[in-house]
């Protein structure tokens, strides 16, 4: 095995920072929102590392355990993401209340977004400090953004996370996933400095290696849906992909993570072809 991963949810970090954070059967993550300024000074760093202590334990364990040539990778939020769900509360997969409220009410929202930025800086240092050696960061929503709003809400507090986390381990690498970004990919990773760029399926990989591939490490970008469909399918995409971006630094993987329907065959299917090539 050459790489574990620690999935710890992105929303540690607004219950960690004091926000009231649910999970519902059926419905997914439920927040209270946070829409004005009195609500968002109610949040603070008075108890965010020992409410994400679990975590850092987690990673702890973990490295003991692992061979030492394993690499252990950490994973945090974006602060846009993480704001569309603090600000409405619910996901519904377009966030155009939380559009509208940015643009609104800029200065409560770059407020927001300031204190996420140094709240998943933090929470990224701390993850390494307890063995994660790679740092990922998912932007899931960056996609619903329009060009300007994607530079000031996406682009902007990255490059802040990761001047901020090599200003303290500057070995450390870091992975961005702005998914959906289509066209601004290469923009993204040319602006944060990130060392690899993780790739959703709307990207051709032609496209991506145009884009990616004299910038920084690619990843990815197999579509779920075709890994729980027809094997055959699957595997011709997959040897595309390799084909594509195989004489380049690169890293498979999907281009979001696997659907709960997805066979054990299939992925087991994938595995063995990947190790085979």
């Amino acid at each position: 095995m050459s790489g574990a991963i620690i999935f710890s949810d992105i929303l540690v970090v607004p219950d960690a920072l004091g926000a009231n954070v649910n999970f519902q059967e059926g419905k997914g993550p439920v927040l209270t929102p946070v829409k004005t300024h009195e609500e968002l000074d109610r949040l603070s760093f008075d108890r965010f590392g020992e409410r994400l202590s679990p975590v850092y334990e987690a990673l702890r364990l973990t490295r003991a355990s692992l061979p030492q040539e394993t690499a252990l990778i950490g994973f945090v939020g974006a602060p846009w993401t993480i704001a569309c769900y603090m600000v409405q509360g619910i996901s519904d997969k377009n966030f155009h209340g939380v559009r509208e409220k940015a643009s609104a009410d800029a200065k409560f929202f770059s407020s927001l977004i300031a204190l996420l930025t140094e709240a998943v800086t933090r929470h990224a240092v701390a993850q390494i400090q307890s063995g994660a050696q790679v740092i990922q960061i998912f932007d899931s929503w960056a996609g619903v953004l329009n060009e300007e709003e994607f530079r000031r809400w996406c682009i902007e507090p990255a490059k802040r996370i990761v001047a901020g986390i090599r200003n303290v381990h500057p070995a450390v690498p870091v992975i961005g996933f702005p998914r959906m970004a289509g066209k601004l990919y290469g923009e993204y990773a040319k602006a944060t400095g990130v060392n690899a760029v993780s790739v959703d399926q709307s990207l051709p990989p032609q496209e991506a290696r145009e884009q990616l591939a004299e910038l920084c490490v690619i990843q990815g970008n197999l579509d779920p849906e075709l890994l729980c469909g027809d094997k055959n399918r699957m595997l011709a995409q997959a040897e595309k992909i390799i084909v594509t971006f195989g004489d380049k630094s690169f890293v498979f993987n999907l281009g979001h993570g696997i659907l709960p329907q997805t066979s054990i065959e299939n992925v087991e299917a994938l595995s063995r072809f990947l190790k085979a090539v």
